[in-house]
């Protein structure tokens, strides 16, 4: 393998960069997604359920948030691992150096612990990808494995190149170097990540696994016509147009999500107006910001939240509850309260 890998950026590719550039930019800045923590939190579990789906793993994506939340699930325990370790590796995504060749194998043992027999490690053996009893692919001779992957990480250190198509090439490469006895995958997708949130932080909460996952014919596919013809144009094409994919996704869903909390903040209001005079609406406002921020308020919290005595706040939680704004569990310290639900219109819609 020479010091610059194989690749030809084609005019299709060239537009695709454009438009991602110009997407991200806008998801970025004119949307909330860059705040939005609980949707990072779902997109971070998307990411590990395609990317492992990929590989095989059976568990479901209900299966793999729940083991995220450290629930038990009846699933095979080395599949359950599997999550487990992928989501270690996701969380310190930002951490690596994406130039590191230790940092490389570090993840590699994050991503694989318990799993592999070499992890952490390069591997000491030939490795092929089959098509039944048919090769399609042969990975590099392991005794190459090392300086390939040196030589890889420090031409894009180097190069001027974009840093979205420089991913592409990486993940490519590593694809086709075939570094590691298993997780080479995992660690192609989780690597060029890394490189694209290094350039912009918030791609490390897009889930382009997602879309690969969906396209998973489209992906072996193009990696394979990168290695037949020892050029991974195709592949450049491929994951741009499923980066940009993703990220319009991103942006429709914080567009539905905007004017949906819009509408609802909207009718909030006029709810609030229609039973709490001012003066009322200026001593309860702490408790609806929390209860907006939090999901939920204990009479504890809301003491807290307003400053002001027990007898105090059991009154303002009592007025809410009877107008309308707020219903609870119950009516004790343990206690929790959260917005009402609006009642549906009478002809159900």
């Amino acid at each position: 393998m020479s010091d610059k890998p194989p690749f030809t950026i084609t005019l299709k590719a060239a537009d695709y960069l454009t438009k991602i550039v110009e997407a991200v930019t806008r998801l970025e800045f004119a949307t909330g997604f860059k705040r939005d923590i609980k949707l990072h939190r779902k997109n971070r579990v998307r990411s590990i359920y395609s990317s492992l789906a990929i590989e095989g793993n059976s568990l479901t994506l209900g299966e793999v948030t729940a083991i995220i939340e450290g629930r038990l699930i009846a699933g095979q325990q080395a599949e359950v691992k599997e999550v487990k370790n992928a989501f270690e590796a996701y969380d310190k995504i930002m951490t690596f150096d994406p130039y590191s060749v230790k940092d490389f194998l570090k993840a590699h043992k994050l991503m694989t612990d318990e799993l592999v027999k070499e992890s952490g490690k390069f591997r000491n053996g030939d490795v092929g990808v089959f098509d039944g009893d048919v090769v399609i692919h042969m990975g590099a001779r392991p005794e190459f494995v090392p300086q390939f992957i040196r030589d890889l990480f420090a031409w894009a250190k180097e190069t001027e190149l974009h840093p979205v198509l420089k991913s592409a090439i990486i993940h490519c490469e590593i694809e086709t170097i075939h570094p590691f006895a298993d997780g080479n995958g995992r660690m192609g997708r989780l690597w060029q990540t890394l490189l694209l949130a290094n350039w912009k932080e918030v791609f490390a909460w897009i889930p382009m696994e997602s879309v690969v996952f969906e396209k998973r014919p489209e992906y072996y596919d193009a990696l394979q016509a990168a290695q037949s013809t020892n050029d991974s144009g195709t592949f450049i094409e491929f994951t741009l147009a499923a980066l940009l994919d993703t990220i319009e996704q991103e942006e429709k869903r914080q567009a539905d999500f905007e004017s949906s909390s819009a509408d609802h903040e909207r009718s909030f209001e006029r709810r609030l107006k229609g039973v709490l005079k001012e003066a009322e609406l200026k001593k309860v406002t702490p408790i609806l910001d929390f209860i907006e921020a939090h999901g939920e308020i204990s009479p504890q919290e809301a003491r807290g939240a307003t400053g002001k005595s027990e007898a105090t706040v059991w009154r303002y939680l009592k007025m809410l509850c009877e107008r309308g704004v707020l219903e609870s569990t119950g009516n004790t310290s343990a206690a929790k309260y959260y917005f009402k639900k609006e009642p549906e219109n009478d002809d159900g819609k």
